[in-house]
């Protein structure tokens, strides 16, 4: 079996991380707020509860909501799973036919915080979401603010490789791993682990072609056979790729993208088809799983631009960062293209 690199191995864009810092020190460092594409109606048989959570995962709060509400776990439903180590808030929905909210707000203890509620009509569907805002502080910086402001002016206008994070990779890459053992036929997942190792696998293969571009600098350049999509929509420009597209391609308005493997044909052709087989030629037991599984080929976006994205200096050597970026998309991707994120307190021994 192949031995896989993780996520230290994926290129850089700008030349790599300026310094190191210290991430997630404390639960304030670390906040996120999630955009829904809707605005709840007031009405219906769904109740819309938006949860600040510190220091707990998703799933635990959606069984204090249920068991609140005296329903059952499966009538609670949320956008996407947030991190457990930081500040989020997130939007949930409790499908109470013919009930009346219960007084959310006596879920209220050190850990949750009921900040909205309110009813809508439907329930809220995994991926329903516009985005993420995220507010991160970083401490403990060496790297001088002048070069620093340089590096964060440069991704907020020209954006940085959309990499899954390695959250998604599990522990050393572990969930990789599993998925390689997996195909192979030597190890057996939990069906509710295998889904976990599938997207892992997809994730890696994405991350490879991806790296693969930003190696030969042709990441936020059209290469012919490319295909142009759009971040947000996830939509396809097939046909038409004239000066016009070009332009927009050049300013990030449209980004490239790179498969998200399964089953059927690439949809690039020519120059960028041939990288993208290279690539799956080097990883075909990851290539043949997948579509073994029955997933088909689908495209992801390679350039990630945050949207609003600003900073201010707290102290000589802190920073707090702001953004906003789509559904999908990982903060860390935009922090390693500026420096070296070690989570906890960063210290003289944890530096060495």
């Amino acid at each position: 079996m192949n031995q896989v690199s993780y996520t230290s191995a994926w290129a850089y864009a700008w030349g790599g991380p300026l310094g190191q810092c210290s991430f997630k020190a404390v639960p304030d460092d670390f906040i996120v707020e999630e955009e829904l594409p809707f605005i709840p109606d007031g009405e219906g048989e769904h109740s819309y509860i938006n949860v600040q959570k510190t220091g707990e995962n998703t799933d635990w709060v959606a069984g204090q909501l249920a068991r609140f509400a005296g329903v059952k776990r499966s009538s609670v439903s949320y956008a996407g799973r947030k991190d457990r180590y930081g500040i989020t808030r997130q939007w949930f929905s409790v499908w109470l036919p013919g009930q009346d909210s219960p007084e959310w707000a006596g879920l209220n203890n050190e850990s949750l915080e009921i900040l909205a509620a309110t009813r809508h009509g439907k329930k809220l569907k995994t991926g329903a979401l516009k985005g993420n805002r995220f507010i991160i502080t970083l401490r403990g910086l060496t790297v001088s603010h002048e070069l620093l402001e340089e590096r964060l002016k440069l991704v907020a206008s020209q954006g940085v490789p959309n990499y899954f994070g390695g959250q998604r990779f599990g522990h050393e890459g572990i969930n990789v791993e599993r998925a390689m053992l997996m195909f192979s036929g030597s190890f057996k997942a939990h069906r509710n682990k295998r889904s976990i190792y599938l997207s892992a696998a997809r994730s890696w293969l994405f991350n490879q072609v991806l790296s693969e571009r930003v190696s030969q600098q042709v990441w936020t350049r059209y290469l012919e056979g490319d295909v142009p999509g759009f971040q947000d929509s996830g939509s396809l420009i097939l046909r038409d790729h004239d000066q016009d597209l070009m332009a927009r391609i050049e300013v990030g308005e449209v980004s490239l993208t790179a498969p998200m493997w399964g089953r059927g044909e690439l949809l690039s052709d020519s120059v960028c088809r041939k990288m993208e087989e290279e690539v799956a030629g080097r990883n075909l037991l990851l290539c043949e799983g997948l579509e073994k599984e029955g997933l088909k080929q689908e495209r992801r976006a390679i350039r990630l631009i945050p949207a609003s994205m600003t900073w201010d200096w707290l102290s000589e050597s802190d920073i707090q960062l702001e953004f906003s970026l789509p559904k999908g998309c990982f903060a860390t991707a935009v922090l390693r293209e500026i420096l070296e994120c070690i989570e906890g307190r960063l210290d003289e021994n944890t530096a060495k």
